[in-house]
């Protein structure tokens, strides 16, 4: 069965500025989907507020056409990887797999270069390997819906390939909507695609829609 999360009638101001207006949105479980956009443009804030961790000026977020204004606070519906850091730095890593019920030995196939680290604690890892342990427990979990905001940020190239890999195999099991700056990965791992651009999100369905809007452009 296929699931489905949509947002739409987002108004989100700060002040006298718009931040978002009159948004529409779909991830659906069996595909990643892909959210580009500039810098400082909503992208974060618009994840935000499909969590329920952000309260904009109005909204409607469905999951299988049942609202629900705090998705965070909803068992197994949906998770989120924030750009910061979220796991405590004191635990060990076998206590934070643990926490969220997943298995060390499974992602240390992935990654080899964590064979024998479980006892480690999270703050002695370098930012791109506590990056990637917070991602690949995040796109793991037990949810219908993962939300990544700049999954792909302080990853090695080696990393990025299997974390993409990593995608493929959950995307079978769950809904994956991604967000990066580095948009090469986006397109590359995206089955759908929109743009935020003035304050408004539209379905990419080709590469010219890109050039179009001029975020490729702004982009280099």
């Amino acid at each position: 069965m296929i699931h489905k999360l949509e947002v739409d009638s987002v108004l989100l101001e700060y002040g006298s500025r718009r931040i978002l207006s009159d948004v529409y949105l779909k991830c659906e479980t069996g595909k990643v989907t892909g959210l580009l956009g500039r810098n400082g443009i909503g992208k974060t804030s618009l994840m935000n507020l499909i969590f329920g961790s952000l309260v904009p000026n109005s909204k409607s977020v469905r999951f299988d056409g049942v609202a629900v204004p705090k998705a965070y606070a909803v068992q197994g519906l949906l998770s989120y990887l924030p750009q910061y850091n979220f796991i405590p730095g004191s635990l060990t890593l076998k206590r934070a797999f643990d926490d969220f019920g997943l298995e060390y030995p499974l992602f240390e196939q992935y990654f080899p270069e964590f064979r024998l680290k479980y006892k480690s604690r999270v703050l002695n890892l370098s930012g791109g390997q506590r990056r990637l342990v917070e991602l690949y427990i995040i796109l793991k979990s037990k949810s219908k819906f993962v939300m990544l905001d700049e999954p792909f940020s302080h990853l090695s190239p080696l990393m990025t390939d299997l974390i993409k890999e990593c995608m493929e195999e959950e995307k079978g099991n769950k809904g994956i909507l991604i967000t990066d700056h580095m948009y090469p990965h986006v397109l590359d791992a995206a089955d759908e695609l929109y743009l935020l651009a003035e304050e408004n999100v539209r379905l990419v369905t080709q590469i010219e829609d890109l050039e179009q809007f001029g975020y490729i452009h702004s982009a280099h």
